[in-house]
């Protein structure tokens, strides 16, 4: 059975070494002796409330009903525990679980297993965790490193991080590093280049550098100044990219701005306006608005409800252009259907089809439909068939050639 020592209220007592447990009266405040200013504890520490220890503490466990301040280490073989109060710490904490009510201040590095804050986290120095649970926030400026971060309010760690897990209610920044996976309710913005697997969050992103991960799901804005590799884009507002992206699919509903060029396995479908700086290069690409680049080469089919512009033209297997759409560029696919009032430029390929009211410059092309009302500006050529209906304004009789321009 371990012995008790016993320290009354509103004293102060200078200890070394004490065996068994320690009972520290309300408003007592303890030293430590010897060159480091230390008190070991072979037990436990129950603090009454509103205690001071001026110096390093060593204890198997520290229970507190109140506010406990510790001036120096405080090293916690197995659990803190504060019911009702703060606790706060000028030097390095270690311990293997912390439970703190209100609040935990480390002045320097703090390393646990398990830390749960019902208000708020601060630590000014390093962290190390398996697992972090804060009720209002939490904020570092050291590197952190955790498995799983849970905070109901915010994050802000100003140094890079090592997370598998990070999950706010509100808002989250970081500083890069690596995140396995990221949901947040608000805004998450990391001001370093960062590698993630997931990133799910309600509101805005914002990243900086060139950034690698995986799937990025976002009810709001999406921003990256700098590049980005990534799996999946799903973002419901906007997608800005100051750089070059590259990844597998991206599925906007508002707008996408990408300075440079942008790489798609997959698709690329945006609800209302995409602008690419340099080339775009993916499987399939679907715009209900309108899409500007400086070259699109596109393996399977382009369809856009308003219009499209490029320098160098746009390649693909399939084109369709909507109704009163505009094409501004050369395209050039195995089929092309230019829709209703719908107006382009030179237009290349096999199949060709320009609906009623629709207005060309060019068209070059092995078997042409021109429907009624369109206009062609330039020159029609042929190497099979040309279908015309009435009411057709050519600028040139139309040409059978053995060889077409491109």
């Amino acid at each position: 059975m371990n012995s008790k020592t016993s320290i009354p209220s509103e004293s102060t007592t200078t200890l070394d070494f004490v065996k068994g447990d320690l009972t520290v009266g309300e408003h007592s405040i303890i030293k430590g002796t010897g060159k480091t200013s230390t008190v070991k504890v072979s037990g436990t520490i129950y603090c009454e409330g509103d205690n001071t220890f001026e110096g390093n503490i060593l204890a198997e466990n520290l229970e507190a009903e109140d506010n406990v301040t510790i001036h120096g280490d405080l090293e916690i073989e197995n659990k803190v525990e504060v019911e009702e109060g703060r606790l706060e710490v000028y030097g390095n904490m270690t311990a293997r679980h912390i439970d703190v009510d209100e609040s935990l201040y480390v002045n320097k590095d703090l390393t646990v297993e398990e830390v749960d804050i019902g208000g708020s986290l601060k630590v000014d120095g390093t962290v190390k965790a398996e697992d972090i649970d804060v009720g209002g926030s939490f904020k570092a400026k050291g590197e952190t490193k955790a498995e799983k971060i849970d905070v109901g309010g915010s994050v802000s760690i100003e140094s890079k991080v090592n997370i598998t897990k990070l999950d706010v209610g509100g808002a989250a920044k970081v500083c890069g590093g690596a995140i396995q996976e990221i949901n947040v309710g608000g805004s998450f913005e990391s001001n370093s280049p960062l590698e993630f697997e997931s990133i799910d969050v309600g509101g805005t992103v914002r990243l900086n550098g060139k950034n690698k991960g995986g799937k990025i799901e976002v009810g709001g804005s999406f921003r990256v100044e700098g590049d980005l590799e990534f799996g999946e884009i799903d973002v419901g507002g906007k997608v800005e990219i100051t750089g070059s992206g590259e990844g597998d699919e991206m599925d906007v509903g508002g707008r996408v701005e990408i300075g440079g060029s942008l790489k798609l396995s997959g698709s690329l479908e945006v609800g209302g306006k995409a602008e690419i700086g340099g080339d775009v290069s993916t499987k399939n690409i679907e715009v209900g608005g309108v899409i500007r680049s400086r070259k699109a080469t596109v393996e399977e089919s382009v369809e856009v409800g308003g219009s499209i512009t490029t320098v160098d033209g746009v390649t693909a297997r399939f084109i369709e252009i909507g109704k009163r759409g505009e094409v501004r560029g050369p395209i050039k696919a195995d089929q092309v259907i230019i829709g209703r009032e719908a107006r382009a430029e030179n237009i290349y390929g096999k199949k060709i089809f320009l609906r009623s009211g629709a207005h060309a410059e060019n068209v070059y092309g092995e078997n042409i439909t021109i429907e009624s009302n369109c206009q062609i500006s330039g020159e029609v050529q042929y190497t099979i068939e040309l279908r015309m209906n009435e009411h057709v304004s050519l600028a040139k009789a139309p040409q059978k050639v053995d060889k077409l321009p491109f």
